[in-house]
């Protein structure tokens, strides 16, 4: 079990004290539904050129696909900052940066959210690395791995004070399944990680492993 797996469990413990059942069982039943819809199963696959896209990040800058690709690039997925899973992915993203570089990686994160709560992020978690904003989740959608929160489950969501409508400043309540892409240099697929439980991370090691 690598260290992000051992944190995962350790906040999985942490949670079934502090939060209510109710809403752990919400939460579970909204994976399940995503699990049994195969959510994410059609995205991109190992050889599959990556799409183009347009996004930005912090300071309002475009960065194109072109732009990011010297070398191989490593593309995270991630729901948000007010996701304690993502934080936990992003540290570990983060206290690796390192060894991407030393393997000649580029690595990005992509989000729905705006580009002044992932200037706040970046800031807080004192990432290295890019955070571009995926408005409306039109890049996730392309790929694949987009969802839109179940009705039963959004009540639990803003109880928690987690209102994606205003976070993400948009009408849908859609997130992207956390999901990991490797390119090379052409932009083609070379390794994927992606589950629609987002409790489960890609396994830092084995990404590094296929740089």
């Amino acid at each position: 079990m690598d260290i992000l797996a051992k944190n995962i469990t350790q906040l999985n413990e942490t949670l079934a004290s502090q939060v209510p059942v109710e809403i752990l069982q919400a939460f579970q039943r909204s994976i399940l539904d995503l699990e049994e819809k195969q959510t994410g199963s059609k995205s991109l696959s190992i050889g599959e050129k990556f799409p183009d896209f347009q996004l930005t990040n912090y300071d309002g800058k475009i960065f194109g696909l072109q732009d990011l690709l010297k070398g191989k690039l490593v593309i995270a997925f991630l729901r948000g900052s007010w996701c304690p899973y993502c934080n936990l992915e992003m540290q570990a993203l983060q206290n690796e940066l390192h060894q991407f570089e030393t393997k000649g990686a580029n690595l990005v994160i992509i989000t729905p959210q705006p580009a002044n709560i992932n200037s706040e992020w970046q800031q807080q978690q004192k990432t290295g690395f890019q955070i571009l904003s995926d408005k409306d989740n039109l890049l996730a959608k392309k790929l694949g791995i987009d969802f839109e929160l179940q009705d039963f489950v959004v009540p639990h969501y803003k109880a928690m004070g987690i209102d994606l409508l205003q976070i993400n400043q948009t009408d849908q309540y859609a997130l992207p399944i956390p999901a990991v892409y490797v390119l090379d240099s052409d932009a083609v697929v070379t390794y994927r990680s992606l589950n629609p439980d987002y409790m489960k991370r890609v396994n830092i090691e084995e990404l590094l492993d296929q740089l």
